[in-house]
């Protein structure tokens, strides 16, 4: 079991780990070893997900979603598979983590002050009498 929060736990056989070969630069090791992770992770089907989690995790999820629902994370960061099993296992942790949090109270909408007001009007006579400055003298 995986702890998520206090409340939410995923299952081990939720997960599917897929091993690949990395890109980029890598030497003589990356044409030989497969050290990426492909992780998936069935979010419509979970029984272990409430239900309004489940909804803010395929906003969150975006392009990692698939059409039926499961999260694909793919990490290849670092040079052997036990360490990009364990980035694609947190990155899909903090994914949840994130989708389990409360919503940010709604913003409301304020003023400014009146003070703040004379202030800005002042600053901007203040620049434009500069600018007045820099430009010739009339021919009078």
């Amino acid at each position: 079991m995986i702890r998520i929060t206090p409340t939410i736990f995923l299952d081990d056989s939720e997960l599917t780990e897929e091993f690949l070969r990395a890109s980029g630069p890598g030497g003589q090791n990356v044409q030989k070893v497969e050290t990426a992770v492909r992780l998936r992770f069935d979010a419509r089907r979970s029984p272990n997900l409430p239900e309004f989690v489940r909804l803010r995790l395929e906003r969150l999820a975006g392009k990692r979603l698939t059409k039926d629902g499961v999260i694909v994370i793919e990490a290849q960061r670092y040079r052997t598979q036990e360490r990009n099993r364990a980035d694609a296992l947190e990155r899909l942790v903090d994914l949840i983590r994130e989708a389990a949090a409360p919503p940010p109270p709604p913003r409301r909408k304020t003023k400014p002050t009146l003070g703040s007001k004379i202030r800005r009007l002042e600053g901007k006579k203040l620049r434009g009498d500069v600018k007045a400055l820099r430009s010739k003298p009339s021919q009078d």
